[in-house]
């Protein structure tokens, strides 16, 4: 690249690209999420940049989402659900920032891009959509074997035993499996990964998903993917499978949405000022959604 193609790269009276990466990085990134894309679960390795904030608030997912961004997309940025959190309104706004011309939204059916943390949308996503999830520990295997080394021989035979010991022991000692986020889970067949920080719920929405799932760590340098239509089956066993977060109250009956009534989301639990336990949606736009076709039943019913 000349020195007249890097100035038409830059922005007009600023001093950084589009996307705030320079080209040779972003193109590196993208090598590397086609290599994770062609080797589904492998971590591969690439040079994660410094970013203009802390390792650990979303410097790998921002990599990626600054690599693949353009000035047609459109941009939602998640934090367990919310738009609304710190973290997703400061990442969204230095997207904001750095790729001008870029849309923003909070509505999942509208973006093509959608960066979260600890969240996969409840809405089914599209063939053209991406889901990029931030990422602070990338190998499963971390809680077994301290070496890196020793990890990666165990990923590439497949050596999985360890983590699976680990599981029959949680069963042993507290009768289920006590892993609540972070699910070990095998992806095509061959390598396990770790789904990032998402809960128990969300992990089988992993399994032939129709979109791109890339998952990026700045802090560990590293990008795996999960690919359209590709198996991602969580680690279990014949006789103690798999089960999700379920809700249920003490009769049996599954809590509801205190501000929408659905009783078929993920929910986060919330104390009230007079100490009552309440639940509410944890995708607030889904909720959204949820409460304005609630609203319009009532309506039709006072209508009626």
């Amino acid at each position: 690249m000349d020195e007249q193609e890097a100035d038409s790269d830059l922005h007009e009276g600023t001093a950084y690209n589009f996307g705030f990466l320079d080209e040779y990085a972003k193109r590196e990134v993208r090598r590397t999420i086609l290599k994770a894309i062609a080797i589904p679960g492998y971590q591969t390795p690439y040079a994660s940049r410094e970013m203009p904030m802390g390792r650990g608030f979303g410097t790998g997912g921002l990599q990626l989402t600054l690599s693949l961004i353009g000035q047609n997309d459109n941009l939602k940025v998640i934090d367990q659900g919310a738009d609304d959190s710190v973290n997703a309104v400061n990442l969204r706004h230095f997207v904001e920032l750095t790729c001008p011309g870029v849309s923003t939204t909070e509505r999942t059916v509208e973006a093509t891009i959608i960066q979260s943390r600890h969240r996969i949308p409840e809405v089914m996503l599209r063939e053209d959509q991406v889901l990029v999830l931030q990422v602070p520990y990338p190998d499963p295997l971390v809680v077994v074997e301290p070496s890196e080394e020793k990890r990666k021989t165990m990923h590439g035979e497949g050596d999985y035993s360890r983590l699976l010991t680990k599981l029959y022991e949680d069963i042993v000692q507290f009768n289920e499996i006590t892993i609540s986020h972070r699910y070990p889970t095998k992806i095509n067949g061959h390598y396990v990964i770790d789904p990032s920080p998402i809960p128990r719920y969300d992990v089988p929405r992993l399994h032939h998903c129709p979109n791109l799932v890339l998952l990026g760590a700045g802090r560990e340098k590293k990008i795996y993917a999960v690919p359209p239509y590709t198996s991602a089956v969580p680690l279990a066993f014949e006789d103690v499978p798999f089960r999700t977060e379920n809700f249920l109250d003490s009769q049996g009956n599954r809590h509801a949405c205190m501000r929408c009534g659905c009783t078929h989301s993920f929910l986060d639990e919330v104390i009230s000022e007079q100490g009552e336990r309440q639940y509410q949606c944890s995708d607030s736009d889904y909720c959204n959604d949820q409460l304005a076709v609630l609203k319009l039943n009532q309506a039709e019913g006072v209508n009626a």
